[in-house]
């Protein structure tokens, strides 16, 4: 028996984060000379794992000081064990995988796939970062009411698909292996180059993480006319878009190096919120939550359980707090993720 199993190689020139900002977002302790990622993105016939085969698996990796895209297209159904090899020969030196909502599909239905065609995992011992997961706390934060990657491209204006959506490529591709039509491979393999490609751009949004992860410092503070207090941070890396975004009690931005908080104080006080809701009950006759360890002395009638919008306490913004950095990174550890999570766009998922 004779396979031809297609493989295209070829460089990405442009909109890929270079190695240092990739190995900086993955928050890794390797050193740049060990640290070998893998964007990586699969086609499939299907979404069930157990009835349906992959076809084509497409992946980014470093190599001779630039991004290269490998492409690897089985041309019948025979033919997925021998691309599953050929990704897991390239997988040998790797430290990481970086996919889209590639924990909940792409890996378990390639290791699937290994299983049916007795095969070991590629995947074993190897760390991944599923960017869907890590992005999806800020998806009030981008405005967005779907995380799918193609919402997330649509935050920069660079990124244009001229391919069509996976769910063609399906027909495209089956229309191929019938009449091996050129056309139908070419699209094929350019809506998975145009995945991968959004794949590289979208990753440099976990920047924003850093906001939810305390990983900045207030660099000016001040009062404004005694009814605003204007917090201005340092981001710990470059964002790669700004955003915006407005409520009755705060107005934030994020700009290149720099985050701006404006809060709303009432009669000089700020709000103190806590993540751990679930152990806070609130008080609406005091309007602030108190530990359950406490509330629970009290009167049923006064109390109710906190939820993420009413878990807070009020404080004094005073001089202390104007000049010590620690209490600003104490408030803005707990309070600014609270914040940004109270948006309150609709969480959806990725499928």
């Amino acid at each position: 028996e004779k396979y031809h199993m297609i493989v295209k190689k070829m460089p990405i020139l442009q909109g890929f984060p270079p190695p240092d900002t990739v190995k900086f977002l993955s928050s890794t302790e390797l050193k740049l000379s060990e640290f070998t990622p893998i964007f990586y993105d699969i086609e499939t016939t299907g979404l069930s794992r157990y009835s349906t085969f992959v076809y084509l698996i497409g992946a980014v990796k470093w190599e001779q000081n630039q991004w290269i895209l490998t492409q690897w297209l089985g041309e019948s159904p025979e033919e997925e064990a021998l691309i599953i090899r050929e990704f897991t020969n390239y997988l040998q030196d790797s430290t990481y995988t970086i996919q889209y909502n590639g924990d909940r599909f792409d890996q378990p239905y390639l290791e699937e796939r290994c299983r049916k065609n007795e095969l070991p995992s590629p995947f074993e011992g190897l760390a991944s970062i599923d960017v869907y997961q890590v992005l999806k706390s800020c998806q009030s934060l981008f405005k967005l009411s779907r995380m799918k990657q193609p919402d997330l491209e649509n935050l920069f204006p660079s990124m244009h698909r001229i391919y069509c959506d996976g769910g063609q490529c399906i027909r495209l591709y089956r229309s191929y292996m019938k009449k091996k039509d050129p056309k139908a491979l070419e699209t094929v393999l350019g809506h998975n180059q145009e995945d991968l490609h959004g794949l590289g751009l979208v990753f440099t949004l976990l920047s924003y993480r850093s906001l939810y992860l305390g990983k900045y410092e207030p660099s000016a503070i001040r009062i404004h006319d005694q009814q605003e207090l204007v917090i201005t941070l340092k981001l710990e890396h470059p964002v790669p878009i700004s955003v915006s975004c407005v409520t009755d009690e705060f107005y934030f931005t994020a700009d290149r190096e720099e985050a701006r908080l404006l809060l709303h104080l009432k009669n000089g006080k700020l709000r103190q919120y806590y993540s751990n809701y679930k152990d806070y009950e609130y008080l609406p006759g005091e309007d602030q939550a108190i530990p359950k360890s406490l509330s629970r002395y009290m009167d049923k009638s006064l109390r109710m359980p906190a939820t993420p919008q009413t878990c807070y306490t009020w404080f004094q913004c005073d001089k202390n707090f104007l000049n010590s950095t620690s209490m600003q990174m104490q408030y803005l550890t707990h309070s600014l993720p609270c914040l940004l999570n109270n948006l309150g766009t609709r969480r959806t998922s990725p499928s």
